[in-house]
């Protein structure tokens, strides 16, 4: 499928634009919108679109107040359809973030007129979306800005505010024209299609509430989305950052929640001990069991240098859905935690507007069966796979091998002799990077393993594992495991400020606008950086989790132990003339915690290796490396949990 660029415009050309559509409109009739060829068309009149907010009812007291919890919910539908008696689908985007950080590149929040309604609604999906015949809905989760109850962090009291937010657009539910007391609110405007959108904790929302099984929900479009709470703050025991749920919770929630909601963060706390330990709380906020319910299909966008919400989730999220039939679909981008909106604008709205039409109002657009996945090879150069991981991808074992100066080794298939062993010393200061820049060097803080120059390239697709057996010289120790494309490329800088991104001073509109929400945002560019080596892919554990990934033992020091250090999803192209490297060290820094002591750990070479999701799998590995494929021995295995997209009448 060609995605033809958009053309911008200027916010006065916008303004002109929309004005005229406004006047065709009327004089073409509202059913253009949705019986125009292909796809649906900007005929409605955004200006004088119905703006309301409605109060609907959770039917949870989250804050044991005596009633129950009602949460915001700002409306933004199309005029003429209402006029005409017409239903419309919604675009429904549920957040904590609407009074307190905003939303979008540039932080924008709600804003409303001194009568208290709705006024700039942030993002794009409004000024697109609603010219073309869909309702746009913005939900404040509940304890969040005009909602009643309290912030629970992906738990329960999170996913009802949406969940109701959809049975009520479905007929299945109450609200009310006010916060407290008020006229009940019906949804006759809509036919109950909704498609769920948002990025990082609304993304997070969106799996949860498709989680659920919740009818009338048709598809969902996490970008950078949690699947399961415990990996955001844990990797097997390691603790990935230094506060909890409950300091989370503290950021969104608003005044009137933080004087009442102390029982609520009190528990938040209660449950997510610094130790890494599994609780119920962690089970109540893990959406991958759960994959089996999603009846909606599910376009997931992920930056493969996200180190905020790293790629573990996305994943384990994919590799669920796919075991379960889901029909799916996957952008990965060079990028950190940033939108697409943000990195690919022209190209991201236009696939979104034809993934929603198809979705929601059942446009034959061919989107469902355009290839399945988008990945950025370089800044800006996208290239397409009919699935993924791609066809033909296979879990490959490498293992190390100990080399000529301590701490440099070679990664290749052979198993290194019993006996063979490589030592470091945990060195909370240094990072992935500061290993992967001295790989070829003897240093105490690592060990590092990687191959001779390839001959072809090598394309790792999915997600791997590295299996460690160390032996510690302490009771408690952490564990990193990297992998590394050492040779010279131009990648986004992802650990700038911008994850990227650079943001412009000038401005693009995306559809119609007012004086109160222009639909204009500033542009970006590519923020590139001249690297000789990039880590593409990581894992952690605290060796203390070797007997359960999710509760932790004390070591015994002099003893080895085994555990597998799960590595995020990643699709990476080694190029001929680099090498691929593994590292494996102890803490790394600015990513986890360090653990009460220093320890020296020994790993026993014999019994450690990598599986990791080769293209070709070993006889594409004997290529790159050199080798007769005959040597290469067995293909690999085929990868758990891929299988193609169910046909659409699996859909509700």
């Amino acid at each position: 499928m060609t995605i033809r660029a958009r053309v911008t415009r200027s916010p006065w050309q916008v303004l002109a634009v929309a004005a005229v559509v406004a006047l065709l409109s009327a004089l073409i009739g509202p059913a253009a919108a949705q019986a125009a060829p292909g796809g649906s068309r900007p005929v409605y009149s955004y200006d004088h679109a119905i703006r309301e907010s409605v109060w609907v009812d959770t039917r949870l007291d989250g804050d044991t107040d005596g009633r129950t919890d009602r949460v915001a919910v700002d409306i933004v539908r199309p005029l003429e359809p209402a006029q005409q008696g017409r239903k419309v689908p919604v675009i429904m985007d549920a957040s904590p973030y609407y009074s307190c950080c905003g939303r979008g590149n540039e932080s924008q929040k709600k804003t409303y007129d001194a009568q208290g309604r709705p006024v700039g609604f942030p993002l794009y999906y409004d000024n697109y979306f609603v010219p073309r015949g869909y309702a746009t809905v913005l939900v404040d989760l509940a304890g969040t800005n005009r909602s009643d109850g309290c912030v629970d962090v992906g738990g329960r009291s999170d996913i009802q505010s949406a969940k109701a937010v959809v049975d009520w657009l479905n007929g299945r539910g109450r609200a009310y024209d006010a916060r407290s007391g008020g006229k009940a609110v019906t949804a006759g405007w809509t036919d109950g299609a909704t498609g769920m959108i948002g990025k990082s904790w609304d993304a997070t929302i969106a799996n949860g509430v498709a989680a659920t099984g919740v009818k009338g929900l048709k598809t969902i479009v996490p970008i950078s989305g949690i699947s399961s709470w415990y990996d955001y703050y844990f990797a097997k025991g390691a603790p990935l950052y230094d506060s909890g749920p409950d300091a989370l919770a503290d950021v969104v929630e608003s005044s009137d929640a933080r004087a009442r909601c102390a029982a609520v963060q009190q528990k938040l706390a209660d449950g997510a001990p610094r130790t890494g330990d599994w609780t119920g709380l962690w089970t109540e906020r893990d959406y991958v069991p759960d994959a089996g319910r999603v009846r909606a299909s599910v376009f997931m966008v992920h930056g493969m240098q996200d180190l905020n919400v790293r790629t573990q989730h996305a994943g384990q999220w994919w590799d669920a859905l796919a075991r379960h039939g889901v029909e799916r679909k996957v952008w990965l981008s060079q990028t950190g935690h940033v939108d697409p909106f943000d990195h690919r604008r022209a190209e991201w709205v236009a696939t979104l507007h034809q993934w929603f039409d198809h979705y929601l109002m059942g446009y034959d657009n061919g989107i469902d069966r355009a290839p399945a996945a988008d990945i950025e090879r370089a800044p800006g150069t996208w290239s397409t796979d009919p699935r993924w991981p791609a066809p033909g991808t296979a879990a490959t074992t490498l293992r190390p091998a100990k080399g000529s100066a301590p701490g440099v080794g070679a990664l290749g298939t052979e198993r290194a002799p019993q006996g063979a062993t490589e030592t470091f010393t945990d060195d909370p200061k240094l990072g992935e990077n500061d290993w992967a820049a001295r790989i070829d060097a003897s240093t105490p803080g690592k060990a590092g393993f990687r191959t001779g120059k390839l001959t072809a390239p090598l394309r790792l697709s999915g997600s791997g594992k590295v299996t460690v057996t160390a032996t510690p010289s302490t009771s408690t120790a952490h564990l990193s495991a990297v992998l590394v494309d050492l040779g010279p490329d131009t990648i986004r800088n992802y650990g700038a400020e911008g994850e990227g991104i650079t943001t412009l001073d000038r401005s693009t509109c995306w559809g119609a606008g007012t004086t109160g929400d222009t639909g204009c945002f500033k542009e970006t560019a590519a923020d590139t950086a001249k690297v000789t080596q990039t880590v593409f892919s990581r894992g952690w554990a605290d060796l203390g989790n070797y007997a359960d990934a999710h509760e932790g033992r004390p070591l015994t020091p002099g003893k080895p132990y085994t555990i597998t250090l799960d590595l995020g999803a990643s699709d990476h192209i080694v190029p001929v003339g680099h090498r691929l490297a593994l590292i494996i060290a102890g803490t790394d820094a600015e990513l986890i915690d360090p653990p009460s002591s220093k320890p020296r750990l020994t790993l026993d070479l014999s019994r450690t290796s990598a599986e990791l999701p080769l293209t070709g799998g070993a006889r594409a590995l004997g290529r790159a490396t050199d080798r007769a494929a005959a040597d290469a021995g067995d293909p690999g295995a085929p990868l758990d949990g891929i299988a193609p997209p169910r046909p659409p009448s699996r859909l509700p």
